[in-house]
């Protein structure tokens, strides 16, 4: 008995002191995803760059509420506060089955790193800068998504077409509301720090209904002087990112400059108002097809109200006003209104309607820089590539969302 016990005894010892090492080695890992399709109708699409020879088109469209992916994300527990952390995702076109970034799996994000309770996180890999992650919470694309919503061209970058290679973005811990980010992007071009690199830095206060966000951005080119984008630069997707026929004209660019304000509130849990307004510049190289920098400078605000907790509803209008550089005598224009529509079937399914109308005005240069032509639509960034070829543009959609 007296074995037995003494047995006993040693064993729970054993475990006890096991105990800590098992806490600190949990883990966790999720598989997420979103499928998400519906039929869109526009009234003009034409190719980019073109000002004529527009049609109406009716065509099954993915991702219009949010962008269908699959991803992996994890964590394990280090002990003390401190975990190890990572994410992997990939889009793909949920019409046709294709991946998004051919021969790029996981070209949404994928990076791994740190995070501590006191200190907060350090991630290394492919993903969003500061710059989106400050301002996201109060951008359109929340409410009347990036399909429809996002501002024209998606040129302030609220919306997730933008990611940086090679990247490295340090978050503060939230402290009274108060939360800080830094990114930069190594170029990793032998002899220069500078070609090729991306960086970005913001912060956000949120305390009760209120809350407000700011961030900087700048992508630089790794062709030195300006020129077409290669992989050498952090920002790219086998080519300049951002590309609608509000900035066709400046692909050349030597950098991209963005700032940004967003800011809510909550009047109540159904409820809220933002605002945003961002100051984007395109500044040119000796080897860009245009000499000036180029600036836009966006206004909006979307109210959003939720209805018998199934419903939600939102509103919302921006005005976008181009600089008058590089020759051109009326600066160009665009004015958006968006409207949107979900219902709730599940925690997980949704049916959504989003509806939105944009008016171009003004004067921008066409392809490559090379002429002056008129101002045509792309609302918000699903016709990015398909913009008008008249100066008005409508686009209405439906679909179905599932995530899991």
């Amino acid at each position: 008995m007296k074995i037995k016990n003494r047995l006993f005894a040693g064993l729970s010892a054993v475990c006890v002191t096991a105990l800590p090492s098992i806490a600190h080695a949990q883990s966790s890992v999720t598989l997420y995803g979103v499928i998400d399709n519906g039929i869109a109708y526009s009234n003009s699409q034409t190719t980019l760059g073109s000002t004529s020879d527009g049609a109406h088109n009716v065509q099954l469209s993915p991702g219009i509420w949010e962008g269908s992916k699959f991803g992996m994300k994890g964590s394990e527990d280090l002990g003390g506060g401190l975990s190890a952390i990572f994410n992997l995702m990939s889009r793909f076109n949920s019409a046709n089955g294709s991946a998004q970034f051919p021969g790029a799996m996981f070209a949404q994000q994928a990076w791994v790193g740190l995070q501590d309770k006191a200190y907060g996180s350090l991630t290394l890999g492919r993903q969003y800068m500061s710059y989106y992650w400050m301002t996201s919470s109060y951008s359109p694309t929340t409410w009347l998504t990036g399909f429809s919503g996002a501002h024209p061209g998606d040129l302030d970058n609220f919306d997730t077409d933008y990611k940086t290679n090679n990247t490295a973005s340090y978050t503060t811990p939230t402290i009274h509301g108060l939360t800080a980010s830094a990114s930069y992007a190594l170029g990793g071009t032998p002899g220069s720090l500078n070609t090729g690199s991306s960086w970005s830095a913001g912060a956000k206060y949120q305390m009760g209904p209120f809350g407000i966000g700011a961030g900087f951005e700048r992508f630089n080119n790794a062709t030195p002087g300006g020129g077409a984008w290669n992989a050498n630069s952090t920002a790219t997707n086998n080519g300049q990112q951002g590309i609608s026929s509000v900035t066709n004209g400046y692909q050349t660019a030597a950098a991209q400059n963005r700032f940004a304000v967003t800011a809510g509130y909550a009047f109540s849990p159904d409820l809220d108002l933002s605002a945003s307004y961002s100051n984007v510049q395109y500044s040119p190289g000796a080897g860009s097809s245009f000499k000036s920098t180029a600036v836009w400078n966006t206004f909006g605000a979307v109210v959003h109200v939720r209805v018998a907790a199934v419903w939600n509803f939102a509103a919302g209008y921006s005005y976008t006003r181009a600089s008058k550089a590089n020759g051109i005598t009326d600066g160009a224009q665009y004015q958006q209104a968006s409207l949107s529509e979900f219902y709730s079937l599940s925690k997980r399914t949704g049916l959504y309607m989003v509806q939105a109308y944009q008016r171009a005005g003004g004067q921008t240069l066409g392809p490559n820089g090379a002429s002056i032509i008129s101002a045509t639509p792309s609302i918000g960034d699903g016709f990015n590539s398909t913009p008008s070829s008249s100066r008005s543009m409508v686009a209405v959609a439906a679909g179905v969302i599932h995530r899991f």
